[in-house]
This record gives C-alpha cells, structure tokens and sequence, in this order.
C-alpha cells in the first residue's frame, strides 16, 4: 500500500468552492494508486467564525486568564468542525471518508497544553481505515495525552507538523503541504515583483528560511520529514503547478521524470520586521558581565535573536512587544544600553555558502549601493542576517535578491 499524507490549511477548507478543489486533489492521489491521508486546518484566518485566532479571542473575551487545558480544548473545536465537513464533502462525491481527531488518529502527546510534544503516534486505526479503502480526515494541530485523554494542542504551525509526524509514522511515500500560493518563492512577493516559485530546496535551507521570517512552513514539520527522510511538495489547492519539492535526494515524479537536489550559494531572501536592537555596554574587566545580563533576560522570560557578543558589547534584537520589559529588566540590574527601535532582519539563505570567498562581500556591497545602513550582522555556515532599519526593508531584500542573482 502506497501512502501519501495531504494536509489542506485553513483557506483550502473554508468554502464550499475550495472544498471541491481539496475533493479533486484526493481523488487524483487515489486514482494514481495512493492512500490519502488527509490532514486540515481549521477554517479560514483570524476572523473567521471557525478560525483558531476567533476562538481564542471569544473566550478571552470571557476571561483573560483562562486555564490552559480549557484553551486547548476550545482551539481543538475548529479543526474538528474543518475534519467534519470535509469528510462530508468527501462522502457527498462517493469517497468513503472518515473525521478523527488528533488522538482518534493515534497522536499521543505530553501535557504540555498550547505547545505541546508529540511522543508517540499510534497508526492501527489509520491502517485499518486505509486497508478498508476509508480515507481518515485528521484534525490537524492536536493530539490527546497518554493517561487522562486530554485534548493537547501543539502550538502555532501544528497541523504541518501533524502532517508530517503522521508521514513518518505510516512511512509514507512524501508529504504534500496544500495552501494559497503554488510554492515556496525566493523572498516575499509582497516586497519583491519579481519573486519566483522554487523548483526544489533542501530540508536545512527551508527551515532557516521559516526561522528567519519566510511564512512557508513549519520548520518543526521539516525537521520531522527531514528525520525520516520522507520528501515534502508545498503546492497550491486551486492549481496544478507542481510546486516545490523540499528533499535531499533525488525523488521520481509519478510522470517517471527525476528531479536532483542542487544547492546553490544563495536560495531565498527572508525576512522579520517589527524588530527593537540592543546595544548593552559590558566591563571588560568583568567576565561574568555577559553571563549576569543573559541570566537576567532569560529569568525574565525575554527571548533574544541576532546575537553578538564581545568583551566590551553585547548586541542582540527582540520583537517590538517585548521592548518595555526588556528595558526594565536592564535599568533593574544597572546595565547601560541604547534601543533601536524601529528595527527589521533581512537574510540571505542557502545551503552551499559555507566556505565560498565574497559572498559576505556581495551581502554587504548590495545594501551598501542601496544607502543601506547596516546596524548588526550575523551568520552561520548557511545564512547570512543583517539588522537594518525597519523603513529600509523592501529595499533591502530587493537588492539582495537581485544580487544574488534569484
């Protein structure tokens, strides 16, 4: 038995309309001789009756402080109502088709509600249901703890990550991730015109770009394909193109044709706004200056990003809503500090930089021709990040994707 996992998110399962052409996409896998596993989201983005963000504003509309298990259970509602009505709409056109909820499906978490783990996926119930040729519709983003079968959720991009611990469970032949846009482009098509749909990426090149602002998909999702070496296509429900082959070898097309995994220097431009840097002056004499300052952030709960760290400075970057308490937390405990607000992160990604000579020349001379002013780098074998000015930030990544040549 050839199995293939399909996870539709919330736009695909919203309307009647693309409802039809989720139904389209499982017949194909079916006619071309697969199981569909069919994973979704709830329906439609924040403002929608059903959506996730619409369900935790209603009942925090009732109490701010709610208790997390009732939160789970709650964001739990608008994937099952999703599951529902798209094995119906699956019933409707003839396909035997059965909704579960995460734990129906196996999924066995830890009881760490809004983030929590999966442990375990038992796959008897799906493997008997695609035995007896039942496509299972599973709530994605959800699972159930071991002992008291409590509803867990898994934190924000769960269903990705539903979708692809269930690929590798059942060993599946790949993964296809179904959205709005036909694949994953080399920067934000929003900042860049001329942004195109990637053939192929590598596991480790797509996860930096979701770690470093890209709006793809789940970096935990790939590491779990990447883990068991199962491919992933991100393509869209309303089209045929055949998207983008996230893998790192080479994988047979169902046409016979073969495509190869080719790194190249420079993959994608990704990007984060909404950005504040600080700039904290250390003693030199004092060694356990950088210790004391990040112990301090970290009992504070404050998360810091773009790290850079001398005898004399420390430099890193957090999100806008997290000035204020960083700020306190510094005048508490004397250090002195400049914030720059106002801030974003551009960053070049791709997997073969490591070790080539001018590709940091390239990355600084296209945002230095642009009047760019570079307040920050950081890098790693595979990426490339700047901090810059928040109002610089199309420029940026327009010069970079035309520099390295996307």
């Amino acid at each position: 038995m050839k199995i293939i996992v399909q996870k539709f998110g919330g736009t695909s399962v919203a309307s009647e309309e693309s409802r039809l052409a989720v139904k389209e996409k499982v017949q194909q896998a079916i006619k071309n001789g697969y199981a569909p596993v069919v994973v979704v989201s709830a329906m439609g983005r924040k403002g929608a009756p059903y959506a996730t963000d619409t369900l935790i504003d209603t009942l925090k509309s009732v109490n701010l402080s709610v208790n997390a298990r009732e939160m789970d259970m709650l964001m739990c509602c608008g994937e099952i109502i999703s599951a529902c009505v798209m094995a119906a709409t699956l019933q409707k056109f003839g396909i035997n088709a059965m909704a579960l909820t995460g734990g129906q499906a196996g999924i066995i978490t830890d009881s760490q509600f809004g983030a929590a783990r999966i442990k375990n996926i038992h796959t008897d119930n799906l493997l008997r249901l695609l035995e007896a040729d039942i496509v299972p519709v599973v709530c994605g983003f959800q699972g159930m703890t071991e002992n008291n079968n409590k509803f867990t959720t898994l934190g924000r991009g769960g269903s990705d990550t539903s979708a692809a611990a269930l690929g590798a469970a059942l060993k599946a032949d790949y993964i296809e991730i179904y959205t709005d846009v036909e694949g994953i482009m080399t920067a934000d098509p929003r900042l860049v015109k001329n942004a195109s749909i990637m053939q192929q990426i590598s596991y480790g090149e797509v996860c930096q770009m979701a770690y470093n602002g890209a709006k793809v998909i789940h970096p935990r999702a790939v590491e779990i394909a990447m883990d068991s070496n199962i491919p992933m296509y991100v393509k869209s429900t309303f089209s045929d193109a055949p998207g983008t082959l996230i893998t790192t070898k080479c994988i047979n097309h169902a046409d016979g044709s073969e495509v190869d995994i080719n790194e190249s220097f420079a993959s994608g431009i990704a990007n984060l706004s909404d950005l504040a840097q600080f700039r904290i002056e250390l003693n030199p004499q004092n060694l356990a200056a950088g210790r004391d300052l990040f112990e301090d952030l970290a009992e504070a709960g404050i998360s810091v990003g773009c790290l850079n760290l001398s005898e004399k400075e420390a430099m890193f970057a957090v999100f806008s809503p997290d000035v204020e308490h960083t700020c306190k937390v510094l005048d508490d405990t004397g250090f002195k500090y400049v914030c720059n607000k106002g801030c974003a992160k551009v960053s070049v990604v791709g997997s073969a930089m490591r070790g080539v000579p001018g590709i940091m020349a390239n990355f600084v001379t296209a945002l230095a021709e642009n009047n760019i002013a570079i307040l920050q780098t950081v890098d790693s074998d595979t990426t490339i990040s700047a901090i810059i000015k928040e109002e610089c930030l199309v420029d940026a990544v327009t010069a970079l994707h035309k520099a390295f040549k996307l």
